[in-house]
């Protein structure tokens, strides 16, 4: 990455296994403030695993991932520090969003206030009484989203978060994190939709077959990046 910003969120030497399998293989690279970061690599090349153990939802078997410079095992994170949107969006479907936003502020101590704030921002306000069973994909989308917002953290970790939204879904949800980023926050997202990507993203970084092919800024031609290197790694 080109800026000397200290990284907000950083993998040194992240590795998972789950038995003889690699998932997550050294992986070490850094998201810095004021960016999106984009991570991109074919299915089944480790982005939601290296995300989860970013975010402290698994414990690496070797390696560190690290929040501010401290150790994500010891950093003690809370909504405030990290938002995560990880699918599924996590709601009972027999729930109202309202009612599983309001769960989700008693468990981290956050004022009522924000369930309002956020279904307004993610634009769920006139659904807000309705059961998630009946959301379509876009819907829990952007209920997943508004759970990441609640504590309004300065980093997000968004994995795939533009699944199931039509075109001006994208471009709002473009709006909202280039917005966040705007005011100093950061983001790591993964996605598959590259042309939608390469409009968001500050910066990329490609992984495949578990380890980190390439980090640097986004060359405005995403694709093309892409495929250059992942084809490049199998050869």
């Amino acid at each position: 990455m080109t800026s000397d910003a200290t990284p907000v969120l950083e993998a040194d030497g992240l590795t998972k296994r789950y038995g003889r399998s690699t998932v997550v293989n050294a992986a070490s690279f850094t998201v810095r403030p004021g960016a999106v970061t984009g991570f991109f690599g074919p299915n089944g090349a480790g982005k939601t695993t290296a995300l989860k153990l970013l975010a402290g939802l698994s414990r690496p078997t070797a390696g560190t991932a690290l929040v501010n410079g401290m150790p994500v095992r010891r950093a003690g994170l809370d909504a405030r520090t990290i938002g995560v949107y990880i699918e599924p969006c996590g709601a009972h479907p027999g729930r109202s969003a309202r009612a599983h936003l309001l769960a989700l502020t008693r468990i981290a101590g956050l004022p009522r206030r924000r369930v309002t704030e956020v279904l307004n921002e993610v634009g769920l306000e006139d659904a807000a009484g309705r059961r998630v069973g009946g959301y379509s994909l876009g819907m829990r989308q952007r209920l997943g989203l508004a759970a990441a917002l609640l504590g309004d953290p300065p980093l997000l970790v968004l994995d795939e978060p533009v699944n199931g939204l039509d075109p001006a879904g994208m471009r709002w949800l473009r709006n909202l994190l280039r917005d966040r980023v705007s005011r100093g926050g950061a983001v790591l997202l993964s996605s598959h939709v590259l042309s939608e990507a390469d409009k968001t993203v500050d910066d990329v970084i490609v992984i495949d077959h578990g380890r980190i092919r390439f980090q640097g800024p986004n060359p405005g031609a995403l694709e093309e990046l892409f495929f250059d290197v992942v084809e490049g790694a199998e050869r």
